[in-house]
């Protein structure tokens, strides 16, 4: 921020949070508040110059030099898709969210998604988060490299200044995406970065596995199981026996958990596939069939009696706006 001309003081006012926040040690923002900081962000960047949304503000400051952990780690790492998975393995320390890589010989998708669908994020934040990948990019590689696609849900208020803007940036114009997302040729994805330095990597890393660790350490177990949930539902397991897996407990220790944070695994899941299918219906316009398969379900028909079972209306009443 203090690099891109963006003061903390007046930022902090406006996302009403301590002044002094970022001088404390372990500090730990909720869901909501960290997407107010970076709406506040916005909004201080937008005061000093209208026509410049802040992630491209920030990406004009952006250099290697940086000793921000998310960018040192992904600039010791081998090529894009090695930075990728990096950052992925460990994003939960830095935000609510969850970022999926889908390779092909050709094409190389990378999606963000987010663990809170209570309150979703702001739309500056997941482009800065894309616009974060593709920098990262140009500067490991020293190339003007660019996606083939690039995209985030957009809004109707959205000004035509920062379309062109965002053209200029990644070199293909925004589409209006469900998730935030970059489509790059694979082999940019593999180009080899000059930054790569494994032995660096190899002394910074357990600091990071640390971390992890004490956040999981720390994290309630229905947050624990939502972030699992939201991992596993695309691929339609979603069994209490899988996630208990995946998170190491058993599954009695599971319910035990659960039941003491005053929840169940079943209500827990309900919960996470009510607050998706809402956003879907609401954000989007997949049909009942395609957010089925995204939510775990065999068919649309078992997705709509689920749907009237958490809700008491039927996804096309949403979907319409009667609902």
């Amino acid at each position: 921020m203090q690099d891109a001309g963006l003061a903390a003081p007046p930022i902090l006012r406006r996302a009403e949070l301590p002044g002094d926040l970022f001088a404390r040690d372990q500090v730990r923002l909720t869901s909501a508040e960290f997407f107010k900081l970076w709406e506040a962000i916005e909004a201080e960047a937008r005061s000093l110059d209208a026509a410049l949304p802040a992630p491209l503000r920030i990406a004009q400051a952006m250099t290697s030099d940086w000793f921000d952990p998310e960018l040192f780690a992904a600039l010791c790492s081998a090529n894009l898709g090695n930075a990728i998975e990096r950052i992925g393995k460990y994003v939960r320390l830095i935000a609510p969210m969850v970022i999926t890589l889908d390779r092909t010989p050709v094409q190389t998708t990378l999606t963000i998604d987010f663990l809170d669908q209570t309150k979703p994020p702001p739309n500056v934040f997941s482009a800065f988060k894309l616009v974060f990948f593709v920098q990262l990019a140009r500067l490991a590689t020293r190339t003007a490299m660019k996606p083939l696609k690039v995209g985030w849900p957009l809004t109707d208020d959205v000004p035509e200044t920062d379309a062109g803007l965002y053209r200029e940036f990644f070199g293909v114009p925004v589409e209006n995406m469900v998730l935030g997302t970059l489509v790059f040729d694979t082999a940019d994805v593999e180009r080899p970065f000059l930054t790569e330095n494994h032995k660096i990597w190899l002394f910074f890393e357990p600091s990071l596995r640390q971390r992890l660790a004490d956040l999981d350490r720390t994290a309630s177990m229905v947050e624990r199981v939502r972030s699992a949930l939201l991992e596993a539902l695309p691929a339609g397991d979603v069994s209490m026996q899988s996630v208990s897996k995946q998170l190491g407990v058993g599954t009695r220790t599971l319910q035990r958990r659960l039941h003491e944070e005053g929840t169940s695994f079943q209500q827990t899941l309900d919960n996470v596939r009510s607050s998706l299918a809402e956003h879907y219906l609401r954000k989007t316009m997949m049909s009942s069939a395609e957010i089925a398969l995204l939510l775990g379900f065999e068919d649309g028909n078992s997705f709509v009696r689920a749907f009237r079972g958490w809700t008491g209306t039927t996804p096309l009443a949403v979907r319409r706006g009667t609902a």
